[in-house]
């Protein structure tokens, strides 16, 4: 995957949601990187995806949409009344999404149910699921990981987008679970942090096989790539409009040139 890859990526999902005039950009922003290394760089045919934190869907989109798997078409109707690429993931017919997730802490329970599956078929392949750190506030998580330690899960591999933010405000000043890492490590997990915007560094935690199930904790920033987006709580749910659009638009090509020139 090439840097400009990734920084079309996001451009086209901020063109997305500026077009539907919808939110949830700061959240799609922190999990990208994470969702364009895992389908190019990780995933094989044997593996499976859960987006438990079901409001990145965009991040989603754009990615299947990087791979060819959905079209601009596909993107323009984001949000709109007939559209398969609704608000929150859908079960309309994309094989890459095999769940409808939206409602948080459900993820990971349907997670240990696909991995359990593979174990008990004697299948190939591992289960990724991607949630928010703010989802943590939801008891049914913390009921799926004694199952997944129960039986032994060592094909699941949960992924925490760790931005500190959540709807109504910090994650630490809403329910504070920090450090999250530890209470993985106390279920018994194999627990590694990483910065979830080094693509590198995602490839290797995300390659490795333990013989215990996998937390990764992904330290990330909300609205990442965007100056006035980034860190900012109200990105988990406001609209861009033109002005912000235009500018984001363009922080993203300088992004891209930056990192296009050749080293002296």
């Amino acid at each position: 995957m090439t840097h400009e890859l990734l920084i079309r990526a996001k451009q086209r999902l901020l063109q997305m949601h500026y077009e539907s005039g919808v939110g949830h950009i700061g959240g799609n922003l922190s999990c990208l990187d994470m969702l364009m290394t895992l389908y190019h760089e990780v995933l094989d045919d044997n593996d499976e995806f859960v987006l438990s934190k079901g409001h990145a869907a965009g991040a989603m989109y754009v990615t299947l949409w990087s791979l060819g798997v959905l079209t601009d078409d596909d993107l323009r109707s984001f949000h709109k009344d007939g559209t398969r690429l609704s608000g929150h993931p859908p079960l309309q017919g994309i094989p890459e999404i095999p769940f409808a997730t939206g409602s948080l802490g459900h993820g990971l329970s349907l997670s240990c149910g696909l991995a359990l599956g593979r174990k008990l078929k004697q299948e190939p392949g591992r289960v990724f699921c991607l949630m928010s750190d703010g989802e943590w506030n939801e008891g049914s998580n913390w009921e799926a990981l004694i199952f997944l330690k129960h039986h032994h899960l060592d094909n699941l591999t949960l992924i925490v987008d760790l931005n500190g933010l959540q709807g109504m405000g910090p994650t630490r000043d809403i329910a504070d679970l920090s450090p999250l890492a530890n209470k993985f490590r106390a279920f018994g997990l194999s627990t590694v942090e990483v910065n979830g915007h080094d693509c590198e560094s995602l490839v290797t935690v995300l390659q490795q096989r333990e013989s215990e199930p996998i937390a990764v904790v992904a330290n990330t920033t909300k609205g990442m790539g965007v100056s006035f987006m980034e860190n900012r709580f109200e990105w988990h749910y406001l609209p861009i409009r033109e002005e912000q659009y235009r500018q984001a638009i363009l922080e993203l090509s300088k992004e891209c040139a930056k990192n296009s020139v050749e080293p002296s």
